[in-house]
C-alpha cells in the first residue's frame, strides 16, 4: 500500500496516537464540534443539474439547521435558511421541489426566489415594519465544478476550490460540470459518531483485512495521502480475473471512456473534503457521500450517484455491477464501524497507536486538537468544560 502526507509534519507528543475515545460519544464535546467543525464547514447539497429551471429547490437539514439552495429567475444560485422571518416556521417540507414563490404555511408570509419578503397578509397591522430588511437569511453558497456547497458561519476557512486546489488537474477530465443524477439520495442511519465513519473512510490498513472485494480488484496497489484539507485513496483494477461474479463482470464490461486519459480508464480514486463530505469517482460514475452528525452516537450517510450521458449497454451493466460492489463494501464498513463504536465504550480503551501508514487519521487527529484543544486530554474532563 503506497502511503504520502504532505503539510503534517511536526513535534506534538500526541501526533502518533488516536483521538481519545471519549470524545466519540460525549454530548459536550459533539456540541462543540456542531459550532467550531461544522458550522464553518462546507456541506454539498445537490448538482446545479438538480435544480435547472428557476424555482427548483433542494434542502439539506444538519446540525439542527435546514438550508434551503434555490435557482432564482435570474438563474442564480442562492441559499437560505428554510425558516420564516415572521414566527420561525420552517416554510418548505421534503428534500426538493418547484416553486414560483416561498410560501410560508403557517401565516402565508411570501418570499421570492431571490429571498425577498413580498407578501405579509395583513400588513397594515404591522405599524412601521421594515419588509426589505425581513427577506430570508443568507446562507454561503459555493458551486464548485457544479456541485453546490452551503457554509452556515464564515471563519474565514478556505473555499471548496481552494481545499481540492492540489487535485484539480486530476479531477478535470471527469467533467463534473455535466453531470447528472442516477436514481435518488438515499440516507443511511448509522449508530456511531460521525468521526467513526470518516476515520474508516480514510483509513487504508483495514482494506487487505476487511474488503476482500476490494483487495481482489485492486491487489497490493492501494494508495493514500493527505493533504491540508483533502485526503485521497486510489486503487487501479488488476489485470487477474476476480473469483466473485460481480467484480469479474465489472472488470470484463467496463468499456473505455473516451474523455478519460489512459492511465484513469481503470483507476479508483477517492476524495475526503475535511471534515465529512467524499466523493468516490470510478471510470463509469460519480458518487458523493457525506456523513452528518444527528448526535453522539448516532449519523446520517446521505449519498447520491452521478453520471454523464452513456447509452451503451455495457456501461450501463458497468454501473450497476459498481453498485453491488460497493454495497458489499458499505455492508463491511457498517460492521467494522459499529464494533469500533461498541469498543469505545469499554473502560479499557482511551486511546490507541497509530502507524506511520495511517497518515490521513494522523491529519484529521491533529485538525480536531487544534480546534477543539481538549481532545488532547485521553480521558474525559469533568462536565462544564467547555464553558470555562
Amino acid at each position: 500500500m503506497a502511503t504520502q502526507v504532505a503539510q503534517i509534519a511536526g513535534n506534538d507528543p500526541l501526533e502518533g496516537w488516536s483521538l481519545p475515545a471519549w470524545i466519540y460519544s460525549d454530548p459536550e464535546f459533539f456540541e462543540v464540534e456542531k459550532e467550531r467543525v461544522f458550522a464553518p464547514s462546507w456541506q454539498v447539497v445537490c448538482h446545479v443539474s438538480d435544480i435547472p429551471e428557476p424555482g427548483d429547490w433542494h434542502t439539506l437539514d444538519y446540525i439542527g439547521e435546514s438550508v434551503i439552495v434555490t435557482r432564482g429567475l435570474d438563474g442564480e444560485v442562492r441559499a437560505f435558511t428554510n425558516v420564516c422571518r415572521h414566527r420561525g416556521s420552517r416554510i418548505v417540507d421534503g428534500s426538493h421541489g418547484c416553486a414560483k414563490k416561498l410560501v410560508c404555511p403557517y401565516h402565508a408570509w411570501t418570499y421570492e426566489l431571490d429571498g425577498r419578503l413580498s407578501g405579509v397578509p395583513d400588513s397594515a397591522s404591522y405599524p412601521d415594519f421594515d419588509r426589505a430588511s425581513h427577506g430570508l437569511a443568507k446562507v454561503d453558497v459555493e458551486i464548485w465544478r457544479g456541485f453546490i456547497f452551503v457554509r452556515l458561519v464564515d471563519d474565514g476557512g478556505p473555499s471548496v476550490g481552494q481545499m481540492m486546489a492540489p487535485y484539480e488537474a486530476m479531477v478535470a477530465p471527469y467533467r463534473f460540470e455535466e453531470l447528472k443524477a442516477l436514481g435518488r439520495v438515499t440516507m443511511r442511519p448509522r449508530t456511531v459518531n460521525w468521526k467513526n465513519i470518516g476515520d474508516n473512510y480514510s483509513d487504508g490498513l483495514h482494506i487487505p483485512v476487511a474488503h476482500p472485494g476490494l483487495t481482489r480488484l485492486f491487489g497490493k496497489g492501494y494508495g493514500i495521502e493527505a493533504e491540508r484539507y483533502a485526503d485521497r485513496m486510489w486503487g487501479d483494477l488488476v489485470d487477474q480475473p476476480s473469483a466473485n461474479w460481480s467484480e469479474r463482470l465489472y472488470q470484463n464490461l467496463l468499456p473505455p471512456v473516451p474523455h478519460l486519459p489512459a492511465d484513469k480508464q481503470r483507476h479508483w480514486v477517492y476524495f475526503k473534503l475535511w471534515p465529512n463530505v467524499a466523493f468516490d469517482i470510478y471510470p463509469d460514475q460519480v458518487d458523493f457521500m457525506q456523513w452528518l452528525p444527528v448526535s453522539p452516537t448516532t449519523s446520517l450517510i446521505r449519498e447520491i450517484s452521478y453520471v454523464l450521458d452513456d447509452d451503451r449497454r455495457e456501461m450501463r451493466a458497468a454501473r450497476y455491477l459498481n453498485w453491488r460492489i460497493n454495497r458489499q463494501v458499505n455492508a463491511e464498513d457498517t460492521a467494522l464501524i459499529t464494533r469500533v463504536q461498541e469498543g469505545m465504550s469499554s473502560r479499557s480503551f482511551t486511546v490507541g497507536p497509530l502507524s506511520d501508514k495511517e497518515v490521513c487519521l494522523r491529519h484529521f487527529c491533529k485538525r480536531i486538537r487544534e480546534i477543539i484543544p481538549e481532545a488532547r486530554r485521553e480521558t474525559r474532563p469533568a462536565p462544564g468544560w467547555s464553558q470555562a
